[in-house]
């Protein structure tokens, strides 16, 4: 019956113009990031069917418009393009392949998932070999740029797949931020590792400079003002700087979902798909990893001051 429903199924994915108030969109993982991109799209025009493991965490967007399903396969079913964003490889599988209630069983033929899931690159390359056996496609699309991008439409999107089909999703793309295609199945993945190991470096060299500035008797607001001004200032320090000396940790994402990167970059590079040393990547892991030990996973990146803080003998 499945199969018959797919056979029989209009053609509304690719290569179909994108079009608000035509082309569907599923949306699957509504946390600090999803809610917001979902609302960009929903409030674009075009129509969203989501699903959430906590319905609650969906309301808002139902109240504005979306529709809300039961499953990933049944957002599949009632999509042309489903965006994943879950938080660790295991519930990427889970919500894409598993055979009863993944996505993918649920998808029409020219249908496309796009994972926007900080993910592992060998599992983007099978989603898109099992995409493109049953007719459909897949391209791993990670972000960077944080709540705060999220919020604003302004992330940085690294897009692994078909070229032609990442450059058909560019309308969708367009409302969420900038898409950059980097290569086949699994780039845009090995991309964002990439990238958490660029941010990481900012974090800890920002919360140790806030930290000398704090114990130097420096005016710290002042200080970072005048530092973002030079070469030192970056896109970390304008998200997490003002959050790190007012000491909200909460705002954003948890550091456990860094430490998961950054250890998916550790993993790769001992398995020589990548490069083999990470010197950098390791120390960083290990010093948001700290983070998670004393209690404070759930805090966002900018807590990595405690830690700091700590092994200075302050705050204990």
């Amino acid at each position: 019956m499945e199969e018959g429903r797919k056979a029989d199924a209009p053609a509304f994915g690719f290569p179909a113009p994108v079009r608000p108030g035509v082309t569907r969109v599923g949306w699957i993982g509504i946390g600090v990031m999803g809610g917001a991109m979902a609302r960009h799209l929903l409030e674009a025009g075009y129509a969203v069917t989501v699903y959430a493991r906590a319905p609650a965490k969906a309301e808002s967007l139902v109240a504005a418009g979306a529709s809300l399903t039961d499953s990933p396969a049944a957002v599949a079913a009632a999509a042309d393009v489903v965006f994943t964003v879950v938080g660790n490889p295991g519930d990427v599988r889970a919500v894409v392949l598993d055979p009863a209630t993944g996505a993918l069983g649920g998808l029409h033929p020219g249908g496309v998932l796009v994972d926007c899931t900080s993910s592992s690159p060998s599992l983007a390359r099978e989603i898109a070999a099992a995409a493109s056996a049953a007719g459909c496609y897949a391209v791993d699309a990670p972000v960077s740029g944080g709540d705060v991008g999220a919020r604003d439409g302004t992330l940085a999107i690294f897009a692994g797949g078909d070229e032609a089909v990442v450059t058909w999703l560019a309308p969708l793309f367009a409302h969420l931020g900038r898409a950059t295609h980097m290569g086949a199945p699994g780039s845009g993945q090995s991309s964002k590792i990439a990238n958490q190991i660029a941010a990481a470096g900012a974090v800890v060299g920002l919360g140790e400079s806030v930290a000398f500035a704090n114990a130097a008797g420096l005016d710290a607001p002042v200080f970072l003002d005048a530092v973002s001004k030079g070469a030192a200032g970056s896109r970390v320090m304008d998200i997490f700087g003002d959050r790190m000396l007012r000491r909200e940790f909460t705002s954003g994402g948890s550091v456990r979902s860094f430490v998961k990167d950054l250890g998916m970059a550790l993993e790769i590079a001992d398995g020589g798909e990548e490069a083999n040393v990470l010197p950098g990547a390791a120390l960083y892991r290990q010093m948001f990893s700290a983070m998670v030990a004393n209690g404070d996973g759930d805090m966002c990146l900018q807590g990595l001051i405690t830690v700091i803080e700590r092994l200075n003998g302050i705050g204990i």
